[in-house]
């Protein structure tokens, strides 16, 4: 490994983002369409962009999708914690670091010259994200399998709370990835160094 090209992201790294990429995709869109189903927050997403043609197909989709993310995204955090990298690039925390970035961002001044480096803005993105990720799959249990999960459906406010707890879940999760997609685009090489590692 060259110290003027190190490796920035680990084949592992590399190869659960976009497992998870994937993921992510299917399960919004076969998601967008059960969620047409009943269209119970009182609007329709357009069918155009949603995934499984009826409600069967979605659900077969979502239910596909949803066992890639959930061992796909605890690799992830297992490979994350056991390299020391979760330690490494998540942590500490610095509310005053944290406010100097969001302040850098707002003037269009967030440096991004050490793409090794996280700045607190990405590190509570990316916690956001993973802790976002075990609420979609705790709701998604009590959806699916409500009768086999009675405490934590009680936890997720009932079947009806965790519907609406999933549901923006999921839309947190979209607005995460809009950002994200936004910031790839400002800043390309991001995206080269997660196809090539460095």
């Amino acid at each position: 490994m060259s110290s003027q090209n190190p490796v920035i992201h680990p084949g592992w790294l590399r190869s659960t983002h976009w497992l998870n990429a994937i993921a992510v995709a299917v399960l919004v869109t076969s998601g967008w369409r059960i969620y047409n189903a009943t269209a119970f927050l009182g609007f329709a997403i357009p069918k155009g962009i949603t995934l499984g043609g009826w409600l069967g197909g979605a659900l077969q989709w979502h239910f596909a999708a949803m066992w890639l993310l959930t061992a796909n995204g605890l690799l992830y955090l297992v490979c994350n914690a056991a390299t020391g990298r979760l330690a490494r690039k998540f942590f500490p925390l610095s509310p005053k670091a944290l406010l100097d970035d969001v302040l850098a961002a707002v003037k269009g001044k967030l440096a991004h010259a050490d793409p090794q480096h996280y700045n607190m803005v990405q590190r509570l993105a990316y916690l956001f994200v993973m802790l976002d990720c075990v609420l979609l799959v705790l709701s998604g249990l009590v959806l699916w399998k409500s009768v086999q999960f009675p405490l934590l459906r009680e936890l997720l406010l009932g079947y009806e709370g965790a519907r609406r707890i999933h549901f923006f879940a999921m839309a947190a999760l979209v607005a995460f990835v809009a950002v994200h997609l936004v910031m790839v685009a400002l800043v390309p090489r991001t995206l080269l160094s997660m196809v090539r590692g460095r």
